[in-house]
């Protein structure tokens, strides 16, 4: 009967113990530097919301946030690594449409459902593609790009960061919805295409617009439209491809952060507090405009469900393109 009383006394004694060590892990959360894997080469759209977001973290709560570029395959070995990591809060990652919806339908051999492993935590912003050509192109609007491809198949080209992103996808659809034949050339991360649509040695860049935005504004890249279903805030003076009379023409992504499934819940939350805090300064807002991107947040729950609405849609996209990557 004593060493009953005396089991029941450890429980109770224990349960309170368990909740206060739970609640001071969150509250001393984070107690080390957090890395940001960034699955994109250094200088492209989501390195730049990725250490933009990093920088103004660690300014804030004088937390230690490090980017850690992990590029190729598409943005996947970043995503992959992130989902391999423990799940405490001290790994996250910028995510984007491509590496968590797009590829999984297009990568036959992914190591990592984006459904299933990993926890949405905190939607930054999203942004249109914008389909681009050097300042002395003889291109000098999107009809004048049509004409051309459809008085020569295959011979106007068009750079994306690579195989499977939905920026190449943006320039497969328009393919179809034109009836024209652009010959994709595709390349790892974003600074290698711009460097030759600049040089000249391709046509045309789909590209996200901070990817973009620095070379727009210098007057060395001229935008012809965006994909989205709205003009962008940043290129308020460039059409988007349904006004040139492609109706319902929609494409466009978004970037935000995420943890491996099992990362604690005060930890997301903890995440997701400080992002949306951030998000809702003018500061913020202006610095992610500038980059030609829309600033824009959301609970854990409404991002989480934007990622599987995304996911089932892209599948029947990727499917009707005929697009695979081995």
């Amino acid at each position: 009967m004593i060493r009953r009383h005396f089991g029941q006394l450890a429980i109770a004694l224990a349960l309170p113990l368990a909740f206060f060590s739970t609640a001071a892990q969150a509250q001393s959360y984070p107690a080390k530097p957090i890395r940001m894997v960034v699955p994109f080469p250094p200088g492209g759209g989501t390195d730049i919301l990725a250490r933009l977001v990093a920088q103004k973290l660690t300014e804030a709560n004088h937390w230690t946030v490090v980017p850690d570029n992990r590029s190729g395959a598409g943005g996947t070995i970043g995503i992959a690594e992130a989902a391999r990591a423990a799940p405490t809060g001290y790994d996250i990652v910028m995510g984007q449409k491509d590496n968590m919806v797009v590829a999984p339908w297009l990568y036959k051999n992914l190591s990592y459902n984006p459904v299933k492993d990993l926890t949405a935590v905190a939607h930054v912003a999203y942004t249109p593609v914008v389909i681009v050509t050097q300042a002395n192109s003889r291109f000098k609007t999107l009809d004048d790009v049509v004409k051309a491809a459809r008085a020569a198949p295959d011979t106007v080209t068009y750079g994306s960061p690579g195989n499977g992103t939905t920026i190449h996808l943006a320039g497969e659809i328009f393919n179809g919805a034109a009836k024209i034949k652009m010959r994709h050339v595709p390349y790892k991360g974003s600074n290698a295409a711009m460097m030759d649509v600049l040089a000249g040695n391709v046509d045309l860049m789909v590209s996200s617009v901070p990817s973009a935005m620095a070379q727009i504004k210098s007057g060395k890249l001229r935008p012809l439209a965006v994909t989205s279903i709205k003009r962008s805030t940043s290129l308020p003076d460039t059409p988007t491809v349904a006004e040139l009379g492609y109706k319902g023409f929609d494409v466009s992504t978004w970037y935000g952060i995420f943890v491996p499934t099992g990362t604690p819940k005060d930890v997301v939350a903890t995440l997701n507090a400080q992002i949306n805090k951030l998000l809702a300064t003018p500061e913020m807002k202006a610095a992610i405009i500038a980059q030609g991107a829309e600033p824009e947040s959301m609970t854990p729950e409404q991002f989480g469900a934007l990622l599987k609405t995304d996911y089932e849609k892209w599948k029947g996209i990727v499917q009707a393109s005929g697009a695979t990557i081995e």
